[in-house]
């Protein structure tokens, strides 16, 4: 084409964008939605991401952190520490915090030496009164008692007050101050009760650390103020050259809290899919407007090919008057999508774990305006190449009504292309290509098999014997006559009933393992930390204190994967889902039997007196994800020793039964004479009540003050809030793509609106009454919605069952009444808005299209 073609192409677009935007609403509001779904997740993660990069030095408390578990740093490791900056030492354990009047609660007990923090400031309050952290604040008053900075929450469980005593282990405290915030919370993981922080001294004098305590030793690092990335990665060499076998876990400024990445990254990967989701729904809407914006450029098309315009100009002028409205649906959606994080930080201010920027990303802001132009791009060229194929007679002759040219090569070639351009966007911009392509897969199976559905409708209306009735006959004509509904409400509501139901049943089904599975089938208590000292009289306790209940133990220790196969960690390249398994130390143990709640699939457990090589047992799941199989070998570093052990069998671990069970089960020889605890459950029986549990804890911690309990209901109510607070935002997330299969439904009826006035013109001059086609409508749209509801839910319960059940590893059921009461509302809503968006044709005087008939 030549230059004077695209000025012209330009001169029609700017001359019809006026009159046509009332006719493109649809298209711009369903890209403008997914467009601010997508952005608005990908600006988030962006702050996420930012923060904690910005925040890194004061989340991990210093340039380097340096950790052990269950031992100390030997005097040649420090000094290697400390000829490189200054070194800042803390311990963790947990502990039972028990007051004067006998209430006790378990606490994540830090001690801390002079020059913490290193990095940040730690916020405290006495009372109402703010108070800057100092040193004697933890130090020992004349009554021999330690300063301790507790958590507000701890506070006020167990009824203390600045002032007050409390003991933990066998030191005795008087709380000073309480914590307001503290700066490098984060680095510290998970925690299972509130935060009280104390000396180094205390806690030592607390007794709780034992050989095979899992109490953890932390140096943070700092090399001085102006260092630089390289300063930093070249320290840590020299540290790593100097102490090979440390064992030590190293964290620094740039990777803070890895952990809390990788989640970001999996909830904004998830919150992009169901973005996507809402495109691809819009995409229906985009082609419903675009084919409803062919009908009505006939005379415009014929008229430009009578005057000898080429199919090329006509698809190039037509395609970029969809394009120009798309840019319009994109800019309103990189507002509203700019705007959406600024609002959540507002409201979720306190939810937070660092302070959040919402900056300028031109990065996010890209990706919509691809992301919009790629989907009007592939759901808008197919009508705009089918009416470029219709000859120009054909146009005048029968209004664009006709079949049209047989499919042309070059089209399908263009269509796919487009497709497979989006399709490559989503795959270049997934954090984990894996999910990105089985949900494009997914997507597709879902399309097809709705797009048969609709074939299949249209077929089996056709077929049908004609209904004696003239209001059923015309609704069954309706269901299979050019310009039919059928493909557009089956295809865009049964892909937002997929996305609905799945997001519920996966809600649903959470929430029931967790509010009512398992606390059937968990222990009341889990104990932490038992001395192998104190295991028999410990379980002798228990077993006087609760006749009926049932106890189990295990020894535990703490070990860190070096290698696999001879691989070492650093090198290993393994999928996001399990690349955990490599951060630090893991929770191990040793057995002569199978673990409960778990099965040898492959490979056989070791004779009970097993005297050879070491080997371990590994779950199933972890191992296939891994790609380790029997006989291969694996090394991990256990209170600073190497240990290499060959895989003897593999197991299917039942990890919802909250029971005691491990990734690595070792042969009992791997282990000999090596220092450990014991880890212990304590399940009370059905009658058990929350008053009787808070009794027996207080029991415990008054007779073995060193050993930890952790209620579980506790920790499935802590674990219960996390869930909520993350299925909230996934329902806010899906109501977007529910906003937008309503519009592509209303937008679907009223791209069908110029075909219905001239049928209801037809039938009105031929006698048929208002009521008559109201009737035929109502059964039509039920028709549909019947029919969409159905193969929706279908879709969706079976979406939902592949995720619960073969990700998640849970039992998978259906909740009937909500899944129901969607079906409902679904079904009514699509006869609603059906019998809305035609409710105008119903009054149409004939005469103004009779008159050009």
């Amino acid at each position: 084409m030549q230059l004077s073609s695209f000025f012209l192409v330009f001169r029609l677009v700017r001359r019809e964008l006026a009159p046509s935007l009332r006719h493109f609403g649809v298209l711009i509001g369903c890209i403008a939605l997914g467009v601010a779904a997508i952005m608005a997740v990908a600006t988030l993660s962006r702050a996420l991401n930012d923060g904690l990069a910005r925040e890194g030095r004061i989340i991990l408390g210093g340039d380097a952190a340096f950790t052990l578990v269950q031992r100390e740093a030997t005097p040649a490791e420090l000094k290697t520490l400390e000829t490189h900056g200054r070194i800042s030492q803390a311990i963790f354990s947990r502990a039972m915090a028990r007051s004067a009047k006998g209430e006790s609660l378990l606490t994540e007990l830090k001690g801390v030496d002079s020059l913490y923090p290193l990095a940040g400031s730690l916020m405290l309050s006495s009372g109402d009164t703010p108070l800057a952290f100092r040193p004697d604040l933890i130090g020992r008053d004349n009554e021999g008692r330690y300063g301790l900075i507790v958590e507000p929450l701890l506070a006020g469980r167990i009824g203390v007050a600045v002032g007050d005593t409390l003991e933990i282990g066998t030191a005795r405290f008087i709380v000073t101050a309480l914590l307001s915030r503290e700066p490098d919370r984060l680095s510290a993981g998970l925690g299972f009760g509130p935060r009280s922080i104390a000396s180094m001294e205390a806690v030592r004098a607390t007794g709780l650390i034992q050989p095979g305590s899992l109490t953890r030793f932390a140096y943070r690092l700092d090399i001085g103020p102006n260092s630089s990335e390289s300063a930093l990665e070249r320290v840590l060499q020299t540290i790593e050259k100097a102490a090979p076998d440390a064992g030590w876990q190293v964290g620094t400024r740039m990777r803070a809290s890895p952990n809390l990445q990788r989640q970001i990254g999996r909830f904004t990967q998830f919150l992009t899919l169901v973005g996507l989701t809402a495109l691809l729904i819009g995409g229906v809407g985009v082609a419903n407007a675009t084919r409803a914006f062919a009908e009505r450029q006939i005379p415009r098309i014929a008229t430009l090919k009578s005057l000898g315009a080429s199919g090329s100009f006509v698809l190039l002028s037509s395609l970029a008057q969809v394009l120009s409205f798309a840019l319009l649906g994109v800019l309103g959606g990189v507002m509203l999508g700019t705007l959406l994080p600024w609002l959540g930080v507002v409201l979720a201010r306190d939810l937070l774990p660092f302070p959040l920027e919402i900056g300028f990303y031109p990065r996010e802001i890209g990706l919509g305006l691809i992301y919009g132009a790629a989907t009007a791009l592939a759901f808008g060229l197919w009508p705009l190449l089918r009416a470029r194929r219709i000859p120009a007679t054909r146009l005048f002759r029968e209004g664009g009504n006709g079949q049209p040219d047989p499919i042309n090569i070059t089209d399908l070639v263009l269509v796919g292309f487009a497709l497979l351009a989006f399709g490559v966007l989503v795959l270049e911009t997934a954090s984990e290509r894996r999910i990105a392509s089985l949900y494009l897969l997914a997507a597709m199976g879902a399309v097809i098999a709705l797009r048969v559905v609709s074939f299949a409708v249209m077929r089996i209306a056709k077929s049908l014997p004609r209904p004696r009735s003239p209001i059923l006959n015309l609704a069954l004509a309706n269901l299979y006559r050019p310009g039919s509904l059928t493909p557009s409400v089956i295809l865009s509501l049964g892909l937002g009933l997929t996305l609905i139901v799945s997001l519920l049943l996966i809600d649903l089904n959470l929430t029931r393992q967790f509010r009512a599975s398992m606390p059937g089938i968990a222990p009341n208590f889990f104990f932490i930390d038992i001395p192998s000292r104190e295991i028999d009289r410990f379980e002798g306790f228990l077993k006087e204190k609760s006749s009926a209940g049932t106890i189990e133990r295990v020894p535990q220790l703490r070990g860190r994967i070096l290698e696999i196969r001879g691989v070492p960690a650093a090198q290993l390249n393994l999928p996001e889902r399990v690349s955990w398994i490599l951060d630090g130390d893991r929770g191990i143990t040793y057995a002569t039997s199978p673990p409960e709640g778990s099965t040898i699939a492959e490979g056989r457990w070791w004779p009970e007196n097993y005297r050879g090589i070491p080997l371990v047992s590994f779950a199933k799941d972890i191992a296939t994800d891994i790609g380790l199989k029997v006989g291969d070998r694996i090394t991990v570093n256990v209170l600073g020793r190497r240990i290499e052990a060959e895989i003897a069998n593999l197991r299917d671990v039942r990890w919802q039964r909250l029971g005691i069970n491990f990734v690595m089960v070792f042969s009992p020889n791997a282990f000999a004479g090596a220092p450990h605890t014991f880890l212990a459950t304590l399940s009370l029986g059905a009658n058990a009540t929350e008053a009787s549990e808070i009794a027996f804890a207080r029991a415990v911690a008054n007779e073995f003050p060193a050993i930890s309990s952790v209620r579980v209901k506790d920790a499935i109510s802590a674990i219960d809030q996390i869930v909520s607070q993350l299925a909230f935002a996934i329902r806010v997330s899906s109501l977007i793509a529910l906003i937008a299969s309503v519009l592509v439904l209303g937008g679907a009826l009223a791209a069908s609106s110029r075909s219905r006035q001239k049928e209801a013109v037809v039938l009105k001059t031929l006698g048929a009454t208002r009521a008559t086609l109201l009737k035929a409508m109502l059964v039509e749209y039920s028709a549909l919605g019947g029919i969409a509801v159905v193969f929706g839910i279908a879709c969706g319960i079976g979406g939902a069952g592949f995720v619960v059940s073969s990700i998640m590893k849970l039992e998978f059921a259906v909740p009937w009444l909500p899944t129901i009461g969607i079906a409902i509302a679904a079904f009514f809503s699509t006869i609603i808005l059906g019998l809305i968006g035609t409710w105008h044709i119903l009054g149409q005087k004939p005469a103004a299209y009779l008159r050009y008939a």
